[in-house]
């Protein structure tokens, strides 16, 4: 017996090896194994479409996302279009591809003010009793129907306001200016926190945000707005368990290790625990041209996240997609390179094989 666990253990490790060397477009283990390997949970943004319809794509998930989570598909606009009337076919298609496969899926998002259809919008502006009760009514139908299938969802999604300085400056207040909060107020967030726990006891229930990672001075202001909105609530004795850190991360932008570090850190103080839910990385004008060097930098800011949000005790990674080519990085206007070029920003390329991030990643979930 062990020496057999002996040899496997050296397979593994032989297995491992090669997955981390240049060029080893799919040979070894996905980043999922890696990861599990070191008690860490690596996963990806996927959509149900691409799954169903391109071969290559599915294959790149089953390969190396051993967590999934719906780019969409379990948004309210997706969920519940029109008021009482919902549709889960495509979550449904997520889910099922993975249990078929063994990988769990994880919920995105439960609240959250741009997957908010018209409908509710005006529903919410009748004021705080009809805002609440839209709400309650979203979350039991969407917890009721997925509770034996995705055990952990984020509640509330971009909630604290970006601060002066950054790109989408909120200068009104901390809590994002959104439709519920006009009706509701700030309580709003411990409202759906607290609606998501009446409906299952046992549900991990995260607060997520972006524009928390970086070594600026609005990212910090950012990061002291959460840290207040966090403090609260677990004062409050609100039922949060675990705060996402999406982790949009821009190669022009200074990163510092230990500032990283030191928040997850203090996040971690309050009970809770972090995961980052939605990694990619932009390139952003006036970085070099050929694909190695550009891979290179992308790979260097991918090792420096990922390695500070270990020392800080993150255990989940997801990325927000696994290939190039499907990324919202190049999809997204506001996001896409304006230089006419295409971001880089995720573990496989174009053509769908592993490049200098997947490797990053590789090596530092390996030496976790």
């Amino acid at each position: 017996m062990l020496l057999g666990t002996s040899l496997a253990a050296a397979a593994a490790g032989r297995a491992g090896a090669q997955a981390l060397q240049p060029g080893a477009a799919a040979a070894g283990p996905g980043l999922y194994q890696i990861a599990r390997e070191k008690g860490l949970t690596f996963g990806a943004a996927v959509q149900a479409g691409l799954l169903a319809s391109d071969a290559s794509y599915a294959a790149a998930y089953e390969r190396e996302a051993g967590l999934l989570v719906p780019e969409f598909e379990g948004k309210w606009a997706t969920l519940q279009p029109r008021e009482g009337e919902f549709d889960f076919a495509q979550l449904d298609a997520i889910v099922q591809w993975g249990l078929a496969r063994g990988r769990a899926t994880r919920g995105h998002a439960l609240v959250w003010h741009e997957s908010f259809p018209q409908w509710a919008v005006a529903a919410v502006a009748e004021g705080a009793p009809r805002a609440r009760a839209v709400m309650a009514a979203h979350i039991a139908r969407v917890l009721s129907t997925t509770r034996l299938r995705i055990r952990d969802w984020d509640v509330v999604n971009e909630a604290v306001a970006d601060p002066p300085g950054s790109d989408t400056p909120q200068p009104e207040g901390e809590l994002r200016n959104t439709p519920l909060l006009r009706a509701l107020g700030p309580s709003y967030i411990e409202t759906a926190f607290r609606m998501a726990r009446e409906q299952d006891a046992t549900l991990r229930l995260v607060l997520n945000d972006y524009g928390l990672e970086e070594d600026t001075p609005w990212a910090e202001e950012k990061r002291r707005r959460l840290l207040v909105l966090v403090r609260g609530l677990v004062q409050r004795k609100v039922p949060l368990d675990a705060v996402g850190i999406q982790a949009h991360l821009q190669i022009v932008r200074p990163f510092s290790r230990p500032v990283f570090r030191d928040f997850v850190r203090a996040l971690r103080a309050e009970g809770l625990a972090v995961l980052v839910t939605e990694l990619d990385i932009r390139e952003g004008n006036g970085i070099p041209e050929d694909y190695v060097a550009r891979d290179r930098l992308v790979a260097e800011r991918a090792a420096a996240f990922t390695e500070a949000a270990l020392e800080g005790g993150v255990r989940t990674f997801l990325t927000w997609g696994l290939v190039d080519r499907y990324s919202w990085l190049v999809s997204e206007p506001g996001v896409a390179r304006q230089d006419g070029k295409l971001h880089r920003g995720l573990p496989l390329d174009w053509e769908f094989s592993r490049k200098e991030m997947w490797r990053a990643m590789a090596q530092a979930f390996a030496a976790a």
